[in-house]
């Protein structure tokens, strides 16, 4: 029996991350940045994401898929590295395909002396990543679109031992990248922050420590059209307006990893080159990762 699946072009693949949050299943996602197809069980090759996909990278290939065969799948997954295999294998704990899961892992210790990593750092990963298996697992649904109910975590509290109100770091209007000026003098060789929409709304210290003394830019990479006005927009600040550095602020969710591709692509694409700071932001204000890239 033949089975349609869906087919990503490397070479083509930008991993601006547009296709992840159409596919339904979750079984995309963006790694080492590049999309991935992280579970092919899950794919149904119906296609939604090839629309959303503007480099034309994704196809849709008929093969011999019945039965499922996940030796032939990690066959496919092992030559893409460590993490793509350790997204796969979460993919099927997470929708407790338990045996498929241990042909996996079954696989991997078949294979130990062929792989350039360690079958333990494999098991730790997924291990490390049920903590947050409600946060950043994909599940059915995109997680940007899933509900969580959840108390404030503990924080460092702002100084404010007077109890008065927290002034405004912000130094410019407006912040909508698709409104901004990239000539305007406050962008004039400025610190700037590229920050995803919700971000402001889930950091605490969002004013005090990421906005101040920075010039600002909002925009989501799900929701907003014309992505290649964006990567124009911030190759103008970087080659106009000349901006020193580029710390991009984003939320842990699969859809907002095409801001910061973006962002790379646009520095890419400049004359000048500037050093980008990625800051990745927990549903629940905490921060995951900060490394410059």
């Amino acid at each position: 029996m033949k089975r349609d699946i869906i087919n990503i072009a490397d070479d083509k693949c930008t991993g601006c991350g547009e296709c992840v949050p159409n596919c339904h299943e979750g079984a995309l996602q963006i790694i080492d940045g590049k999309v991935r197809l992280v579970s092919e069980l899950m794919c149904d090759g119906l296609g939604a994401c090839i629309g959303h996909c503007p480099e034309d990278a994704i196809t849709i290939e008929q093969r011999e898929a019945e039965p499922y065969n996940e030796q032939k799948v990690m066959e496919a997954m092992v030559p893409k590295g460590f993490n793509t295999v350790v997204a796969h294998l979460r993919h099927l704990k997470e929708h407790g395909e338990t045996n498929l899961l241990k042909e996996g892992m079954g696989y991997l210790i078949n294979h130990e002396l062929e792989l350039n990593f360690k079958i333990q750092d494999v098991k730790n990963a997924i291990h490390q990543t049920d903590k947050h298996a409600n946060n950043t697992g994909c599940g059915n649904r995109c997680p940007g679109s899933q509900t969580f109910v959840f108390e404030p975590i503990s924080l460092k509290p702002l100084k404010n031992e007077y109890n008065t109100p927290v002034s405004s770091q912000l130094r410019q209007w407006p912040v909508q990248l698709h409104l901004i000026n990239p000539a305007a003098n406050y962008f004039q060789g400025s610190e700037l922050l590229v920050a995803a929409d919700c971000s402001a709304f889930s950091v605490g210290d969002f004013h005090s420590k990421w906005l101040k003394n920075k010039s600002l830019v909002i925009a989501c990479p799900k929701l907003d059209q014309g992505k290649e006005i964006y990567l124009k927009k911030i190759s103008d600040l970087i080659d106009l307006s000349k901006v020193n550095t580029i710390t991009v602020l984003i939320m842990e969710v699969p859809c907002c990893g095409g801001l910061l591709q973006m962002v790379i692509t646009a520095v890419q694409l400049s004359v000048r080159k500037v050093p980008v700071k990625a800051v990745t932001i927990g549903i629940k204000g905490d921060i995951l990762l900060e490394e410059w890239v």
